[in-house]
């Protein structure tokens, strides 16, 4: 008869199992390994009875996304009951009466952390029970990103049952969490708030966990434990695989239990071979209790400094005037910068660079924000999508910006690449517009997305896009205080065509402590106001708006004169309602902004003389 699985820990460094995935994509399995339990029963079966012939003395459910979040990709949400209860069972059967069963669960939250703390609680209640319903020996909380997510359902276990925890955090880069916790400091908190073994998984290999475990004191209470990834996978025409260096593997194994470690498993690339190296090579199973830090080379203090750019600052006191000009679709780029100097020249405040808008490819914004700083002084505003670039080039992208002394970004989601000039394009979105505002405001302290220093924080203000268009304006506003808790510092909204929809917007403005540039865009034509009504996604046109413009016919100096009277009107309004003006600049013509920014100019002096002379 076995041991309390903590008793046992407590004695004797135990050797759990590897990687499930990776042998049943051996086998030929490329879906959901968890409907597995259901549909290949014997395949899961053969995968723990390898493992335990090849020295396993811990085992864990194949449950990793056996949840109802991760299921729901896979339309089996309404069967994480019956799939998690064959996965203990299966489990069981190979473990029987001398192997621990560890019920497993797996983060939700990765790159993206878009998922509500509520919906993770509630699946991670669904899973929970019903391994207390099947009796496991111990809970495995592995491959937790995010810090928050993995503190919250610690919790929840610790409320809800007394069987031990272990739960794992994963790393971006060695010793550093995501959100810039060391890892000694998170597995302080992970103690405190009552896991009994804590530890890291997945993400590294053995030597780079080593590494990272050398800076983390023993715990007073709670053990530790590690589950490596073989390897940094090789990608071979297009299919993952690690190097199967079992010795290499092994012969770590034994520099860990130095380091205090109770518990060792594998994580991804990980089989049986591995497993069998460190049980046979592991030959000492005594817990070591006292061990030397090796210090940590510190990271260069970041001294914090205001983000707020002088636009920003502006348009809390006063009219401030941004131009849209979108970079060209091609190279022959004379007329825009003839425009920017105009516009500059003008008044305009900033000039806004549109990222490949409507997934069209344009001139890189970033290129031609460096252009006009440099040539014209002038200041540029950089529209920053979620579709052209991953993680990886999002963070580089921002670093960029930064050396090149861009202050003002805009951080939207983008139209879908299907949209645009080039249908076979890939749309990215690794994240979405909420959580690159989170990212470039964690940049703003220091830190990149890994967690890691950047020896220097940004000084980035980030806008955000706001539709005044919708019918329900009520969704939009709750979609509104999300950017402003992500860290939106403004928000420039898409255009208005009514002074109907000026007033909505301004009560809707009050509902945030924010300053708004309120979008305004001249109508050219009857056809162009049917067009923008009809198919550009977001922009809505009052009736009365697109009546006028069709009374004034099909002359085209007619109609510019009535779109240009209608804008006139609405800036009449908009200066009094807003400090922030955003003039979108048609197909180039930026004499249509000029003229306006010398009406908003000229009325904003003639009401300062009147203001004297009351």
């Amino acid at each position: 008869m076995k041991r309390p699985f903590l008793e046992q820990l407590q004695d004797r460094v135990l050797v759990a199992d590897g990687a499930m995935g990776t042998l049943l994509y051996s086998y030929g399995v490329d879906h959901c390994n968890e409907e597995l339990n259901l549909s290949h029963p014997e395949d899961v079966l053969r995968v723990h009875e390898q493992y335990i012939a090849a020295g396993a003395e811990v085992i864990q459910t194949n449950t990793y996304a056996a949840n109802y979040v991760k299921l729901a990709r896979y339309g089996l949400q309404e069967q994480v009951k019956a799939i998690n209860t064959a996965a203990v069972k299966l489990a069981k059967q190979a473990a029987g009466d001398e192997v621990y069963v560890l019920g497993t669960f797996g983060g939700l939250r990765g790159i993206k952390q878009d998922i509500p703390l509520d919906e993770i609680k509630r699946s991670f209640r669904e899973q929970l029970y019903i391994f207390l319903m099947e009796g496991v020996d111990a809970l495995l909380l592995e491959t937790y990103y995010d810090f928050e997510e993995l503190k919250a359902v610690v919790q929840i276990a610790k409320a809800e049952c007394e069987l031990p925890i272990i739960a794992e955090v994963s790393m971006h880069e060695v010793g550093v969490l995501q959100n810039g916790y060391s890892l000694a400091q998170a597995f302080e908190e992970l103690e405190a708030a009552g896991a009994d073994v804590i530890g890291v998984n997945c993400r590294m290999g053995p030597f780079h966990m080593l590494s990272a475990l050398k800076q983390v004191p023993i715990p007073n209470k709670a053990l530790l434990s590690v589950y490596p990834n073989a390897s940094l996978p090789q990608v071979e025409e297009g299919r993952y695989s690690y190097a199967e260096e079992f010795h290499y593997f092994a012969e770590i194994a034994e520099e860990l239990r130095q380091q205090g470690v109770h518990l060792i498993g594998g994580c991804c690339g990980t089989t049986p071979g591995h497993i069998q190296a460190i049980a046979e090579t592991l030959g000492d199973r005594t817990p070591i209790s006292t061990k030397q830090i090796t210090a940590k080379k510190s990271d260069p203090q970041i001294e914090q400094v205001s983000a707020e750019s002088p636009l920003l600052q502006k348009v809390r006191k006063e009219t401030t005037i941004l131009v849209e000009l979108d970079p060209p679709k091609h190279l022959n780029t004379d007329r825009f910068y003839e425009g920017i100097q105009a516009l500059h020249e003008a008044g305009a405040d900033a000039l806004t660079l549109a990222d490949n808008p409507l997934a069209s490819p344009r001139v890189g914004n970033d290129a031609v924000a460096a252009i006009i700083k440099e040539r014209y002084d002038a200041t540029p505003l950089v529209h920053l999508t979620c579709r052209d670039r991953n993680l990886i080039g999002l963070q580089s992208h921002l670093m960029g910006l930064h050396e090149l002394g861009v202050q003002d970004l805009l951080a939207i989601t983008g139209d879908p690449a299907k949209i645009g000039d080039f249908p076979g394009a890939a749309s990215v979105y690794d994240l979405s517009s909420l959580e690159l505002i989170e990212l470039i405001k964690q940049n703003n302290r220091g830190l990149s997305f890994s967690g890691k220093s950047l020896e220097r924080p940004t000084r980035f203000s980030v806008g955000a896009a706001f539709n005044p268009n919708y019918r329900h304006m009520d969704a939009s506003i709750k979609r509104l205080e999300k950017k402003v808790a992500a860290g939106a510092d403004y928000f420039i909204t898409q255009p208005v065509f009514g002074i109907d929809q000026l007033h909505a917007l301004a009560e809707a403005a009050k509902q945030v402590d924010k300053p708004f540039f309120v979008g305004i865009m001249p109508l050219l034509s009857s056809r162009n106001a049917e067009f923008l009504h009809h198919e550009v996604p977001g922009i809505r046109l009052p009736e009365v708006t697109r009546q006028r413009m069709r009374e004034a016919g099909e002359d085209p100096a007619t109609a510019l004169e009535v779109g240009m009277t209608i804008t006139k009107e609405l800036l009449e309004e908009a200066v009094k309602l807003f400090n922030g003006i955003y003039l979108i600049t048609p197909f180039l013509r930026y004499e249509l902004s000029l003229e306006l920014i010398d009406f908003i100019k000229t009325r904003n002096k003639e009401e300062s003389y009147d203001q004297l002379h009351i």
